[in-house]
């Protein structure tokens, strides 16, 4: 019962931000989401694409709003990683409801996929808020975390935008299947990677010499 009454503030809150404040309101609420503060995009960005079908907002500017605010969030979250550490991220980061386990689950991630959690986590729950942690731990290359970072952000923005455009005034029925459209970001990804692997392999591979 709490957490409902915490989820329908938090989402007034977001439809009054951006109401009030427009694109202006989706950045900053797009920024403090890649900050590690927990306001969730699958509200902000289907409600400004509710605003779009009003005619009251543009769907590229606010898939780009919401994109470039994402990349400044990343970039604070990169930065506190960087310069602060792990250490500093465990002690405080409960202020911002991180919990150790968040940041353990992007660690493994990171470490796994490398550079490339970067732009694969901005598709994927729980570990798209916190990467930029563990990228900015492991010092990953600042051109690179902005680039697959900007990426991702885009791609997931025009997917929650579009439904919102396409839903309507019933925008909020994205968050009941916000896990059905994770998987089918997810699975397009993979697909995506499979074929680039294939045609460099087939590209690199040499005629035998006889």
């Amino acid at each position: 019962m709490v957490t409902l009454e915490i989820i329908n503030s938090l989402t007034n809150f977001i439809i009054q931000t951006i109401s009030n404040s427009g694109y202006g309101g989706i950045f900053l609420l797009m920024v403090a989401e890649s900050a590690l503060i927990p306001i969730p995009s699958e509200v902000i960005m289907p409600f400004s694409g509710y605003l779009v079908s009003a005619g009251k907002l543009n769907a590229v500017y606010v898939v780009l709003t919401g994109s470039i605010g994402n990349l400044v969030g990343s970039l604070i979250a990169f930065f506190i990683g960087s310069r602060l550490g792990r250490n500093f991220i465990l002690r405080y980061g409960k202020y911002v409801l991180l919990r150790k386990s968040h940041l353990e689950l992007t660690e493994n991630y990171f470490r796994k996929y490398g550079d490339r959690a970067t732009f694969i986590s901005r598709l994927l729950p729980a570990v798209r808020t916190y990467i930029s942690l563990p990228a900015g731990v492991a010092n990953m290359n600042l051109k690179k975390f902005i680039v697959y970072t900007f990426a991702g952000s885009l791609i997931w923005n025009t997917m929650l935008t579009y439904v919102g455009i396409k839903l309507g005034e019933e925008w909020t029925s994205i968050r009941q299947y916000s896990s059905y459209i994770d998987v089918v970001v997810i699975v397009g990804v993979i697909i995506a990677i499979i074929i680039f692997v294939k045609r460099r392999s087939s590209k690199g591979a040499t005629p035998e010499q006889t």
